[in-house]
């Protein structure tokens, strides 16, 4: 974590930084399926530092998603991500409780 208030709002620290200059992108569950740590809607935001607030999920599936959202950054292209049990990465990232999850990482121009 950056060392802010947990309370802020993701979204709103994506502005705040946005408005100091730092390149940003937003990482949004876009769906669930069975056991997820995070509800649809839920986001997570970094900077091109690798700063970030808020949460999409829990564990290695938060660095998995920290680590292309410094590619969307840096390459200016959205992706789609897909966690789950079904994945041979599942397993590497900390999903191995029966769920999946989908999230759609952009970046703030």
């Amino acid at each position: 974590m950056t060392g802010t208030s947990f309370d802020l709002d993701p979204l709103m620290m994506a502005e705040a930084w946005r408005k100091a200059g730092r390149d940003v992108a937003v990482a949004t569950v876009i769906e669930t399926w069975g056991s997820a740590p995070r509800p649809a809607g839920s986001h997570l935001v970094i900077d091109g530092d690798g700063n970030f607030e808020g949460s999409v999920s829990g564990g290695c599936v938060e660095g998995a998603v920290i680590a292309e959202a410094l590619d969307v950054i840096a390459e200016g292209k959205a992706k789609m991500l897909e966690f789950g049990v079904a994945d041979e990465t599942a397993w590497r990232v900390g999903l191995s409780c029966g769920g999946r999850i989908r999230v759609y990482v952009e970046r703030l121009d």
